[in-house]
């Protein structure tokens, strides 16, 4: 299964916010949509970096509560590992593992075409190995 096959399940809809809006703004944003990190974007959809709630937390223990009016663009993360839509659910598994991050923008032609969290890729490798265990029962069923 690729990263298309689960935008096209779940929707490409991301979430993203501007560099220069304040960590505030972010965390409102963040509780009123119930997720766990932010695209960063310009007004050409380019991916600029990702705002996640570790980064929040740094930011608190670095700052204490200056860092509440402090750009995003400030504390977000900048070197954002992205992947395509013909990327594998393996092949981002691996990313987050080896990155240890739990959300993976997708870019199509330099622009953002959606996100994938570790949510995504869990419960569709899960729905894939229940697939293959339910096959080989139903294999030994019939032998």
């Amino acid at each position: 299964m690729t990263v298309a096959r689960i935008l096209a399940e779940k929707g490409r809809t991301v979430v993203t916010v501007q560099p220069d809006r304040s960590i505030a703004d972010a965390i409102h944003v963040l509780s009123e949509k119930g997720i766990g990190a932010l695209v960063v974007t310009d007004a050409a959809e380019a991916v600029l970096g990702i705002l996640s709630e570790r980064d929040i937390m740094r930011a608190l223990a670095r700052q204490g509560a200056g860092a509440m009016d402090a750009p995003i663009s400030s504390h977000m993360t900048t070197n954002v590992t992205t992947c395509k839509r013909d990327t594998t659910i393996e092949e981002v598994m691996h990313l987050m593992t080896d990155g240890r991050f739990r959300h993976v923008p997708v870019c199509d032609e330099g622009k953002l075409a959606g996100l994938v969290s570790i949510g995504d890729v869990v419960k569709r490798r899960i729905a894939t190995v229940e697939a293959e265990h339910q096959a080989m029962r139903d294999y030994i069923t019939m032998a």
